[in-house]
């Protein structure tokens, strides 16, 4: 039997296991919560969640999670002892028990047939892999993002979710929150008139080869040094890596336009209804680059000239109109008639309550995510390849059908990185 098949199994029978025993007279004792009753939750419509790789973003994804009562927290892995006494605490605090598993290695969580789905929050390099495992290990996945390294992981990333025919929501949260969907509305409903460009806030994208000065390597038990570094070219051990200190170094980090882009070019794309293609032209631009797809639509990725409404920050621009929003939830509008009745938003961008429930109920229905393996792989592969463009700095043509760089070797060897031993995907 499959992982999925174990899984689809546990929650039908638990699903089923009042009718049948009426069905079969059988004297049988059913609690009211396996059921469902008295406002319960019955185990057949709860979501078992798993988690790898949790620290400040991971735990503020976790509380939200818990915040669902469809959903039973139960195990933990990470590589780093105080990581998962941390999230654990955090679980048993809240269920007011003890009873969050931990593990340092994520296969022995992913074995479990309990599990139906997990948080990804690792660092960025080991996003793809994990959401891999998870995959073919028949689990459902949230990661957060970057979702990739590579133009070549972006690939797999969606294949494989095809192909095991799981769930896979990025953390790309904006997509479900009320401004952002505000302004991809206006655009669908064509009142900015047609669409001419569209800007997405990115930072400086320059990333470092350079090395931390070596420190005493801790005990495996405090902290599996070669499982962190995982597909990444080995280096020796600082304790800032380990801390949050990863960004910004080419081995672990895509620069500054993934960084950013992975939320706001895949807004951009969203917006435009692009979700199913790339630019075609990349060039790079002072610490920017401006995209071109098929049909002559502009993407703008740049770093300076926002009027101050938040991080993460779009602006869509029609030939009647435009808009410009960001994480603080206000927006400018032209004309001003377009603004309605709405001038905020509740939620922040960064707060990703409505597309966790987004994700629990597709895990349910079975139906595709706002950001899923397919549209999140899309928006990477453009950000990848601006980010390709800039280190060339030379004007790139890109083949969106094929994911390749149209006469150019070296950029086309740049889609993919090396993965060290005994990682593959």
């Amino acid at each position: 039997m499959t992982e999925y098949s174990a899984r689809y199994s546990r929650r039908k029978f638990l699903g089923r296991a009042g009718g049948i025993a009426a069905a079969l007279a059988i004297p049988t004792f059913i609690p009211g919560s396996a059921l469902g009753l008295n406002g319960a939750i019955a185990p057949s419509n709860r979501t078992v969640l798993g988690a790898i790789g949790i620290r400040g973003r991971g735990r503020e994804d976790l509380s939200h999670f818990l915040q669902n009562r469809d959903v039973q927290f139960v195990a933990i892995a990470d590589v780093q002892k105080v990581q998962c006494e941390a999230t654990k605490q955090m679980a048993d605090e809240f269920y007011r028990n003890r009873d969050c598993a931990m593990y340092s290695n994520m296969h022995e969580m992913l074995a479990r047939p309990d599990i139906d789905a997990v948080l990804i929050a690792t660092g960025d390099r080991w996003h793809t892999m994990a959401s891999i495992t998870a995959a073919k290990a028949g689990k459902d996945v949230y990661c957060e993002k970057p979702c990739s390294m590579t133009i070549s992981e972006s690939r797999a990333l969606a294949d494989t979710f095809r192909k095991y025919d799981c769930i896979y929501q990025a953390g790309t949260q904006r997509r479900s929150i009320g401004n952002f969907i505000f302004a991809a509305d206006l655009i669908a409903r064509g009142r900015l008139g047609k669409l001419v460009a569209v800007h997405a806030n990115t930072l400086a994208p320059a990333t470092s080869h350079r090395w931390l000065p070596e420190e005493p390597l801790p005990s495996k038990d405090e902290c599996d040094w070669d499982a962190w570094l995982g597909p990444c070219p080995w280096r020796p051990f600082n304790r800032q890596y380990i801390t949050g200190g990863w960004r910004g170094f080419f081995d672990f980090h895509g620069g500054g336009i993934l960084e950013w882009g992975a939320h706001t070019v895949d807004l951009c794309q969203w917006a435009a209804q692009k979700d199913h293609t790339t630019p075609v032209e990349y060039v790079p631009e002072g610490s920017g680059v401006v995209a071109t797809y098929e049909d002559g639509l502009k993407l703008i990725m740049r770093d300076e000239g926002w009027m101050g409404l938040g991080t993460c920050s779009v602006r869509y621009e029609g030939e009647e109109g435009w808009i410009e929003t960001g994480d603080t939830g206000n927006f400018e509008i032209y004309p001003e008639s377009l603004r309605t009745e709405r001038t905020v938003f509740r939620l922040p961008g960064t707060d990703p309550s409505t597309h966790i429930r987004n994700f629990l109920d597709c895990v349910k229905s079975r139906t595709p995510a706002n950001a899923n393996a397919d549209v999140a792989a899309r928006s990477h592969v453009a950000c990848h390849a601006a980010y390709i463009a800039w280190q060339l700095g030379r004007t790139l043509r890109f083949d969106p059908v094929k994911e390749e760089f149209i006469g150019d070797e070296t950029a086309n060897r740049m889609r993919s990185r090396a993965m060290r031993e005994p990682w593959r995907i």
